[in-house]
């Protein structure tokens, strides 16, 4: 449970404790057990001709050492282990989770080491752009240097971590951390990220900001609370509340500022835990999500069309980043598909060097599913592609495991006859791009669709 006080201009922010609604729990049902157990003991006083309803009151209060009260304290013992064996089993058929924790939410899967399973993000609707554009994991930087295709009035490292694979961007700073290249970037378009919010320098999660802006210095960073011409501010408050900040300061000779918060504690991130971001821009919308949770919905974050964000950048506090991906053009399922006869998505999330299909790929499978049983006679062979990092045999290997996962989760999650679809992986083989920058890499990740 949270608790927020106002004093001083600001927001204090504490738990408090739950051990004393879980000792009353606890009481209570070890007092049914003692009640069962000294029905039991009248059962066998009977046969025994011993009070042994007598003696386990004088027992509560003065164990005697015999043999009738030591069979008392095996029973006393027994009662005690049956409310610990029943804490056990109940936690065991809820999924080895905490008693009070509702197992049903990904936000408690996450926070007991578990990874979220697709359905629940059944309610997730963000569908990824159809081209990469721009994709940056860190692995083309060497661990401890600055990454390459940043700058920064401030400080960042690549780092890895025990706790999820991959290489990251990890930074502690008051300054910022922008894409020094500019980006060309239409009308709508989707943009994706993984986030990991740390401790800071006091040693306390600092909380975490993004920031998509049309910049006004090229070769430097923009200062200010609302820097260059525009821009659209997503972060994380030092007590993981989300917000965000859409401006123009230049809309019709008139500044232009909209902001909000997501109140809803479900939504509040927590130290060490990872999340992804989805960013999905139409025109002047902006929706944002987190993980399988849509917190914010902006139907005029850019006011004006004709400007055009080009430039991303982190700041504020404490963070690790990883899998930036932004893509451009609505994914044309149906028309691909049933038409020209091959569908190739980028939508379809797998872990380095994994095979397991990551839960933020329901709405694309969702969206391919839909086409499929509208038409249940067309076959369909789904191949799976990798980049050329690894060995030839072993990507090999991993593109027919991922094809044949998407296959399992099409008929497990949406219905679709496994019957109709056959797999295959072509491992690397059948590149689309050169292997040489993170964004042409992603490019040859891939699932393909072909109709049979």
């Amino acid at each position: 449970m949270r608790s927020f006080d106002a004093g001083d201009g600001g927001l204090e922010f504490r738990r408090i404790d739950g051990n004393h609604k879980n000792q009353k729990s606890y009481s209570m049902k070890t007092l049914k057990f003692l009640f069962i157990f000294v029905l039991c003991l009248e059962a066998i006083s009977v046969g025994a001709q011993i009070n042994l309803k007598d003696k386990l009151k004088n027992k509560t209060t003065n164990r005697a050492d015999n043999k009738v009260d030591q069979g008392i304290d095996k029973g006393l013992n027994a009662v005690e282990d049956g409310v610990k064996d029943l804490f056990k089993k109940k936690n065991k058929t809820e999924g080895d989770q905490p008693e009070g924790e509702d197992q049903s939410t990904p936000q408690d899967e996450r926070q007991s080491g578990k990874s979220p399973q697709l359905q629940s993000y059944s309610k997730f609707d963000f569908l990824p752009g159809e081209k990469v554009i721009f994709y940056d994991d860190f692995t083309q930087d060497a661990v401890g240097d600055f990454p390459a295709l940043y700058n920064t009035n401030g400080s960042a490292e690549v780092v890895t971590t025990n706790l999820y694979p991959g290489n990251w961007m990890k930074y502690s700073t008051r300054g910022c951390i922008w894409t020094d290249k500019l980006l060309t970037l239409p009308d709508n378009y989707t943009l994706e990220f993984d986030v990991i919010p740390i401790a800071g320098d006091e040693g306390r999660m600092a909380g975490w900001s993004f920031r998509l802006m049309k910049c006004i210095n090229q070769k430097s960073w923009d200062g200010g609370a609302v820097p260059g011409h525009a821009g659209f501010n997503f972060g994380i408050e030092y007590f993981g509340r989300p917000y965000y900040r859409a401006y123009n300061n230049k809309l019709d000779g008139e500044f232009w500022d909209q902001k909000g918060f997501n109140d809803d504690e479900k939504t509040y991130e927590k130290l060490d835990q990872k999340y992804h971001i989805s960013v999905w821009v139409q025109k002047t919308r902006v929706r944002i999500y987190q993980n399988e949770t849509k917190i914010f919905d902006v139907p005029r974050a850019f006011p004006d069309p004709s400007v055009k964000m080009d430039r991303i950048r982190f700041e504020e506090d404490a963070a690790m980043i990883s899998n930036i991906r932004i893509a451009v053009g609505a994914p044309d399922t149906r028309n691909k598909l049933m038409t020209e006869g091959k569908l190739v998505t980028y939508g379809i999330y797998f872990d380095v060097n994994k095979d397991v299909v990551k839960p933020e790929s329901y709405g694309t499978l969702k969206d391919i599913a839909a086409v499929l049983n509208e038409v249940p006679d067309v076959n369909v062979k789904i191949l799976g592609h990798t980049d050329a990092d690894g060995q030839d045999a072993a990507n090999l290997d991993l593109s027919k495991r991922r094809a044949a996962s998407v296959k399992a989760e099409l008929a497990k999650s949406f219905g679709v006859n496994a019957d109709r679809l056959v797999t295959d992986g072509m491992g690397e083989s059948q590149p689309v791009a050169p292997n040489d920058t993170p964004v042409n890499k992603a490019l040859n990740r891939r699932v393909e669709f072909i109709k049979l």
